[in-house]
C-alpha cells in the first residue's frame, strides 16, 4: 500500500482503508517546530491498533512517544498535543539535541477527534487531486469548524484559537513521456523523493511491467493520457522519446496546463527546432518559453542514472525556487 517514502496523500488514504478494514487508527500531525526540526510542520504519521505505524514526525525517537500516545488514543477514543524539545531530558534520544523543539498533536479517528466520514472524504478529495483543510482543537485533537471563513495557504497552528490547520495540496506528480532507459532511473527516483509517477508511451513494449515495477504506466497518445490525468499546478511533465510525433503532443498538452515545470531531452540543436516547430503549430512565444531544455541540470552528466538525477534535481529546484529557475 505505501512506497518507502510515503506522501501525506498516501498516509490518509492509508488511513481510511485501515479504518474501512475494521482497524483502530489514529493520525498524529507536527503542528508546530521551532529551530532545528527534522520535519515540517503538517508532516503526518498514521498508527493502527496492531502498531503497524507509516509515516514520520521526527528524525529520532520522538516517534516512540507518538506511537504509545497513538495507541492510547486508539485505546480512549482521545487524542492529545506532545511537546518535545532540549529542555527534555531526552533531548538526544528525541533527535533535537541541535536545539530544535516540536510540537505534535495526536487524533483518533472517530467521535473523539477525526470523524470516519472526514477522513474519507479527504482521500476520497487527495485521489481526484482536490485539495482539503482539516480543523482540529490543538489540544484534544478533536475535529472543530475553522475560526474563520478565510482558509491558510499552508498548514499552521493558530495559536489565538488554540486550532491546527491541516492543509493538504494534492500530492506532487510527475509525467514522463517515453518508457525509456532514462525513466527507468528517473521514475523511482522521483518516487522516492515523494511524487506520484505516471509513465505514457503509446509504443506497448516500453511500458512491460518488467521494466517498470510498481510505476502507472499509460499507453495512450500523450495529450489523450494528459487530457485524462488533468495537469495542474503540482505536475511537472518530461518527455524523453527523441520523436517527435510522441513527444509534440504531449508538449501541446503540457504547456497549455499549469504544470509547474515541462521539460524536454535533446540537444540544444534539438531543442532548438523543438521550440520552432512548437510556435510554427500556434503555441505561443510565452509558453514555449516555459520549457526546460535540454531537460536537466548542467551537473556534466553522462549516464542515464545521472541524467535522471540531473532532471529530478531541477524539477525540485523549479517548484522549491520558481523565481530562480525558467525554461
Amino acid at each position: 500500500m505505501f512506497d518507502r517514502n510515503p506522501t501525506n496523500s498516501s498516509l490518509i488514504a492509508g488511513a481510511a482503508e485501515w479504518h474501512a478494514e475494521g482497524h483502530g487508527v489514529a493520525l498524529a500531525f507536527v503542528i508546530q517546530t521551532w529551530g532545528s526540526s527534522p520535519r515540517p510542520v503538517g508532516s503526518v504519521m498514521i498508527i493502527r491498533d496492531d502498531m503497524l505505524v507509516e509515516g514520520s514526525v521526527s528524525g529520532g525517537c520522538v516517534e516512540s512517544a507518538v506511537i504509545e500516545s497513538g495507541s492510547d488514543a486508539i485505546t480512549t477514543g482521545g487524542g492529545k498535543r506532545l511537546d518535545f524539545g532540549v529542555a527534555d531530558e531526552t533531548a538526544w534520544e528525541v533527535g533535537l539535541s541541535c536545539g530544535g523543539r516540536i510540537a505534535v498533536l495526536v487524533s483518533p479517528v472517530g467521535s473523539g477527534g477525526i470523524t470516519p466520514q472526514t477522513l474519507a472524504s479527504m482521500a476520497s478529495d487527495l485521489r481526484a487531486r482536490r485539495p482539503v483543510t482539516l480543523c482540529l482543537n490543538a489540544a484534544s485533537g478533536m475535529l472543530e469548524p475553522p475560526s474563520s471563513s478565510l482558509m491558510p495557504e499552508a498548514s499552521y497552528l493558530d495559536e489565538a484559537s488554540d486550532l491546527f490547520y491541516l492543509v493538504q495540496p494534492p500530492a506532487r506528480r510527475l509525467v514522463i513521456v517515453g518508457g525509456v532507459h532514462i525513466s527507468q532511473f528517473l521514475a523511482p527516483m522521483a518516487k522516492l523523493a515523494g511524487y506520484d509517477v505516471t509513465i505514457i508511451d503509446p509504443r506497448a513494449v516500453f511500458t512491460a511491467a518488467a521494466r517498470f515495477p510498481d510505476i502507472e504506466c499509460v499507453t495512450d497518445w500523450p495529450d489523450e493520457a494528459m487530457r485524462t490525468l488533468g495537469l495542474d499546478a503540482r505536475t511537472a511533465i518530461v518527455t524523453l522519446t527523441h520523436d517527435p510525433k510522441i513527444d509534440d503532443p504531449g508538449l501541446h498538452a503540457a504547456l497549455s496546463s499549469d504544470a509547474f515545470y515541462v521539460a524536454c531531452l535533446g540537444s540544444r540543436r534539438t531543442h532548438a527546432a523543438r521550440c520552432a516547430r512548437l510556435q510554427e503549430a500556434g503555441i505561443g512565444v510565452d509558453e514555449v518559453n516555459r520549457l526546460h531544455g535540454p531537460a536537466g541540470l548542467n551537473i556534466g552528466a553522462l549516464t542515464p542514472a545521472e541524467i535522471a538525477v540531473s532532471i529530478l534535481a531541477e524539477m525540485i529546484a523549479a517548484e522549491r525556487m520558481p523565481g530562480e529557475m525558467s525554461g
